[in-house]
């Protein structure tokens, strides 16, 4: 089998956008990542793309060239482009082709994913309540987990601060404003425990990475970045998770812990060898919580680790150095590959001011997709 890398990355800014469509990013997005590796359109040899609102992904070759290449369009909710990823990964991996890209991207209206909910069998007043994904369910799981393991409200505002700061340093968020932990703790609450401020918010964004067999990466950059792993697990029984409407006799942990464990184990690495780390914050304590699912701390010392700075950029563990979704936002079919766009910039140290010191050598991201479909990714310098 064939090693992989990442040879280029591109990505269009997170936001608002009127009058430009997902495809038009998606299109910028592909372009920037070509002109990272020094290529055209025409020398990819097959593409993969994501996305929630774009039913037809492919179609964007209408936009950079009918070149007659294969393109495959997944969907798997928030794990949609880590999905679209591992797809592009594995089939260079498998040797059918040498040079490829994968694509995400996706333009919601405001709202707390408000758009379409019967799309996840929800009727559309159910979300209009205030009763939707990422409020009313990520609210009850935070708080449950916040009394089960002595976790404080503060370190949810300080989790949420500390992205909105990495988001100040990153010219392609969303939010690039910071907030101070008060502001944060005094925004309107929408799902005890979780504020306003707490939540990211869906919005518009594209995003791309060109892959090739390693062997050959040099010839296209002086920095490649090996992709180590990319799994991706759904949910076994008693996990209770979004939709679920029936209480298990025993509980289960979280996919998550399942796809973190599963990378590590392809990828021969550990926890402790990671440099840098992107985690799927929908909202504060979604982060918190991934911490401990994916093997970086145990359940309850997230409060000591936020409060004594691991998670920052100049921290042990630097947590979402660009800002992760509360500053970013989540266009769905982008956000994973946003988090490869920033762990590949930190690898090759040209992070700007958002660079983890020293040299990173090690990148994990996670993604978790309702109602159960988790993803984690490693790559390595």
């Amino acid at each position: 089998m064939n090693d992989v890398a990442i040879i280029g990355v591109g990505l269009h800014p997170f936001g608002r956008f009127e009058g430009k469509s997902a495809m038009e990013m998606a299109a910028d997005a592909i372009q920037l990542a070509l002109s990272d590796a020094g290529l055209a359109w025409k020398d990819i040899q097959f593409a993969v793309g994501g996305s929630w609102t774009v039913a037809n992904p492919d179609a964007i070759v209408g936009m950079v060239g009918l070149t007659g290449i294969p393109f495959t369009d997944v969907f798997n909710a928030c794990a949609t482009a880590a999905s679209a990823t591992k797809l592009c990964a594995d089939t260079i991996r498998l040797g059918e082709y040498d040079i490829g890209i994968a694509v995400g991207m996706d333009k919601h209206p405001r709202g707390a994913f408000t758009e379409d909910p019967a799309l996840v069998g929800m009727p559309r007043w159910y979300a209009e309540n205030g009763q939707y994904l990422t409020t009313k369910f990520f609210g009850m799981k935070a708080n449950r987990y916040l009394h089960k393991h002595g976790i404080s409200v503060q370190t949810l505002a300080k989790v949420a601060a500390k992205n909105y700061r990495n988001g100040s340093r990153n010219p392609n968020a969303y939010r690039r404003k910071p907030l101070t932990e008060e502001q944060i703790l005094r925004s309107p609450v929408l799902n005890y425990p979780l504020t306003q401020y707490m939540f990211c918010a869906p919005d518009e964004g594209a995003a791309a990475a060109v892959m090739c067999r390693a062997d050959i990466a040099r010839r296209f950059t002086a920095k490649p970045v090996l992709v180590r792993a990319v799994e991706i697990r759904t949910r076994r029984y008693g996990a209770y998770e979004v939709n679920t409407t029936y209480a298990p006799v025993e509980e289960d942990v979280s996919p998550t812990v399942y796809a973190a464990r599963a990378a590590f184990e392809k990828a021969g690495v550990g926890p402790g060898d990671v440099d840098v780390i992107q985690l799927q914050d929908t909202d504060a304590g979604a982060e918190v919580i991934h911490m401990a699912e994916c093997g970086f701390c145990a359940d309850g010392e997230q409060e000591k680790l936020v409060a004594d700075g691991a998670t920052e950029i100049t921290g042990a563990m630097p947590v979402n150095t660009d800002g992760g979704l509360i500053a970013n936002g989540e266009p769905i079919g982008a956000s994973g590959l946003r988090q490869v766009h920033e762990l590949v910039r930190q690898l090759r140290g040209d992070a700007g001011k958002r660079q983890v010191p020293g040299t990173p050598r090690v990148g994990f991201a996670q993604v978790y997709g309702a109602p159960g479909t988790a993803a984690a990714t490693i790559l390595s310098a």
